[in-house]
């Protein structure tokens, strides 16, 4: 700490001690903060010169029309063909870096005058990294499309003038604060749009060049730290005296510290994140607590606003874009809370200087933390009643944690901590701000006890309409590391609030979807974009079109119908093994529908398993027996090809590929994991892990997996359905055949076809892209079909049976995700 004095002293008399007419002031000087929004402004430009870059690449049309009408428009001005363009960029270089430097030294600002500097060779260096890797892919398409000149005159992809001055710009800003930052961006541009237009760089290279320093520069700006710029000492001061407060003393509280050295909210200004606490006293004697929360550190609390508003599904979340609209919001619920008799602290008024928004309290109640070791079930109560008043007025708290229940000085138990509160609540945030305190007096106390004190205070119908509302998403993370938590807390709360209901209501109490972002749906969003990666890399239209061209467009149509068939045979492979009760048909056929869509981004055979095992998960079926009728479903089918290439290898005398089997490659595989699996048995804390955890798991297992293989009824279904399984892709690889003209022996073909569709489904490649058409080609081309015939057979079966069901598998999924089927 350190004091202000000051303080002009006058005589008010003879022999008199000298008075004070400014106030008294301990604070400690501003400090460097590190902004969450320069990482967020890195982040988003990183995601920019991405999209750009594959628009670059994919939309080269579209990307050759904006350069051309950005030349055309130049055309108007003729004389910026005559500017020289090495010159230009240079004297822009040096006259930017020379300001901005010699206004940050003037200011001061010593650690950004090293940072800027530091940040434009930085700059440089990792556009003339990412130019050398461009290069390097000797892709012609991918290398014209970033293709200019530099600014000194030698050939390189892409612009370091860019990189360079956005990078320094980003670390010496922000543009705000310094004039001499935002005519440096302003230059920037001009030269930027010049030299598009006169052809010296490509629009695509300049955008990249210039979001990639973008990002250099936030980066070190954000390890660098940029100066505080709110309201200290005597901001403070001048801030409170706009809305009537002469201050003669202000002291700063020194904040508790965290583990990690981040401030721990206060109390004393009802848990405000990140903010500055000052005890104060006017002039007459009133004492007050004053709160400082700067702009700089409020884009941390937004982001996570923006998170839980995100993730949460079905419910309302605050989204406070500025410091200002978060105080205001925060003082409001406050006043209203007092409103309806309830003890909250009690708020004098609002003001602001520089970027911080300051709330003054006044300093008559004192709350102190609650001792959840030594919570009682009078305290409880109180706590719920206290809830309950102010849920009954629409008031919802959204965050109850531990830190944020209180006592006040005549012993009331009071919820603290209303920054994200909120007023005019729906039911569904009301009934999370009772599962948040319910469950968080479960941990403290018990199931029994919390449900007992809940159904006193709130009555038996709210308890039980929580219900459905009782799920870890609702849970703050504070509320979880509770000593006394455990996974067992929420099922033990849910199953006794549901032996409350009445029994013909149980059955209608599904569980509300709160989360949008289960593992479910996070999953099929990383499939999404998989496959559209795997769709624009790897599929070939113009071949895929010129060989459909050249086939009989009915027996293609009767190739797809064929391969169709390998759907119902899944089906029967899958039904058969599912109870009679768990049985839905249209369900289980659209299931292995919806596997189509999962291969474009997973090895084949990897995603139909995936989509088994949710599907039975969500049919009712616990982790292991699932799991176990899953490995069912592939053994058989396993076991079903293996027989069935012995029986008609031995039928048709064909050994073509015998010599292709990757040997070595398996050996390998095997010889790893046999080591592996000796080192985790030879140390004494994996063989304990192995032996205590997984073992259970694996005999239970194992016990349900051979008890569905020893059921003779049930494994010949399933083998049938293998059978037809197997039987409708090789007729309809057969019909692609047929389409070009080439007649061949059905059961010759179906055993070539299954022989090489395994070998290339054995590469972990999405959908065994390119490794199955290599060996369908080579394996029918060494059978004595003609190569162009191969290969376009290979391509018509892979659009019938690959292709063509990607978008028949995504409809499918969306049915069954619609409906909680998986």
């Amino acid at each position: 700490m350190t004091e202000v004095p000051n303080q002009k002293q006058e005589k008010s008399g003879e022999g008199q001690s000298p008075v004070t007419d400014e106030p008294t002031i301990v604070d400690t000087p501003p400090q460097r903060v590190h902004d969450a929004e320069d990482l967020l402004r890195a982040l988003a430009s990183l995601i920019m010169a991405l999209l750009i870059a594959l628009a670059a690449v994919y939309l080269k049309g579209t990307a050759a029309g904006v350069e051309s009408d950005m030349r055309q428009a130049g055309n108007a001005m003729d004389w910026l063909m005559d500017v020289p363009t090495n010159f230009l960029q240079q004297a822009v270089t040096v006259t930017v870096v020379l300001a901005v430097l010699i206004n940050l030294l003037i200011n001061r600002e010593w650690v950004q005058s090293i940072t800027a500097p530091l940040a434009m060779f930085m700059g440089y260096g990792l556009i003339l990294v990412i130019s050398n890797l461009i290069i390097s892919t000797h892709n012609p398409t991918l290398i014209a499309s970033f293709s200019s000149q530099n600014a000194f005159g030698s050939p390189v992809l892409l612009p370091d003038i860019y990189a360079g001055l956005a990078a320094f710009l980003s670390a010496a800003g922000p543009r705000r604060l310094r004039s001499t930052v935002k005519w440096g961006w302003n230059a920037l541009y001009v030269v930027a749009v010049i030299m598009v237009i006169i052809s010296s760089n490509s629009a695509s290279g300049v955008l990249v060049s210039l979001l990639l320093g973008r990002m250099t520069g936030m980066v070190i700006r954000y390890i660098a730290g940029t100066q505080s710029k709110g309201a200290w000492g005597d901001g403070v001061v001048q801030a409170v005296a706009s809305i009537g407060i002469d201050l003669a003393e202000l002291t700063r509280v020194d904040a508790t510290m965290d583990a990690d050295g981040q401030p721990i909210p206060c109390l004393d200004d009802d848990l405000i994140e990140a903010s500055r606490i000052y005890r104060a006293r006017d002039k007459a004697g009133t004492a007050y607590t004053i709160s400082v929360m700067d702009g700089q550190l409020h884009t941390a609390g937004y982001l996570m606003q923006i998170w839980q508003w995100i993730k949460l599904s079905g419910v309302s979340m605050r989204r406070d874009r500025s410091v200002r609209d978060s105080m205001q919001h925060h003082m409001a619920v406050l006043f209203e809370l007092r409103d309806l008799g309830l003890p909250a602290l009690h708020p004098y008024g609002l003001a602001e200087n520089a970027e911080s928004s300051i709330l003054v309290f006044h300093d008559d109640i004192h709350l102190t933390p609650i001792d959840l070791d030594h919570l009682d079930a009078d305290q409880a109560r109180q706590l719920m009643d206290f809830l309950d008043k102010a849920n009954g007025r629409g008031y919802t708290h959204r965050r109850i944690t531990p830190s944020t229940l209180a006592m006040d000085r005549e012993g009331h138990a009071v919820i603290a901590g209303w920054e994200n509160g909120d007023s005019a609540s729906s039911s569904a945030n009301t009934a999370l701000d009772r599962v948040q305190l319910l469950s968080l007096m479960t941990a403290a106390l018990s199931a029994e006890e919390a449900v007992r004190i809940g159904l006193e205070s709130w009555g038996e119908t709210t308890m039980v309409a929580l219900t459905p509302f009782v799920q870890m998403v609702a849970i703050p993370a504070q509320t979880q590391a509770l000593p006394g938590w455990d996974r067992q807390v929420m099922s033990d709360l849910r199953a006794r609030l549901r032996a409350m209901a009445p029994p013909e209501s149980v059955g209608s109490m599904d569980q509300v979807s709160l989360s949008r972002f289960s593992l479910r749906s996070f999953l099929a969003l990383a499939l999404l974009v998989v496959a559209a990666i795997v769709i624009l890399t790897q599929f070939n239209l113009q071949q895929v079109i010129q060989a459909v061209r050249n086939a009989n467009p009915w027996v293609v149509g009767l190739s797809f119908i064929l391969g169709s068939f390998s759907w119902v045979g899944c089906a029967v492979t899958l039904g058969v093994f599912i109870d009679k009760r768990k049985r839905n048909l249209r369900g289980i056929f659209l299931s292995q529908v919806a596997s189509s869509f999962t291969s474009v981004s997973m090895p084949a055979g990897v995603g139909p398993a995936f989509v088994n095992l949710q599907f039975l998960r969500r049919s009712g079926y616990d982790n292991t027996m699932a799991t176990a009728i899953m490995s069912a479903v592939v053994a058989v089918q396993f076991a079903t090809t293996f027989v069935l290439l012995v029986v008609i290898g031995l039928f048709t005398g064909r050994n073509t590929l015998s010599g292709m089997i990757p040997t070595n490659t398996l050996v390998i595989v095997i010889g790893v994991v046999a080591i592996v699996a000796a080192l985790a048995m030879a140390i004494p804390y994996t063989r304990r892990l192995v032996v205590d955890r997984l073992m259970p798991i694996v005999a239970s297992y194992a016990r349900h997996l051979v008890d569905i293989l020893t059921q003779p009824r049930q494994l010949l279904m399933a083998a049938s359905g293998a059978v037809l399984q197997s039987a409708a892709l090789g007729l309809s690889f057969w019909a692609a055949l047929m389409a070009f003209g080439c007649r061949t022996n059905i059961f010759e073909t179906t055993f070539v076809f299954l022989l090489a569709n395994t070998l290339g489904s054995a590469v972990p490649t999405p959908g065994g892209l390119g490794a199955i058409e290599a060996v369908l080609f080579s394996a029918f081309r060494l059978a004595g079909v003609p190569s162009g015939v191969a290969i376009s057979a290979t391509l018509v079966f892979r659009v019938a049976n690959y292709w063509l069901r990607i978008p028949l598998g995504a409809l499918a999924m969306r049915w069954l995700s619609r409906r909680n089927l998986i």
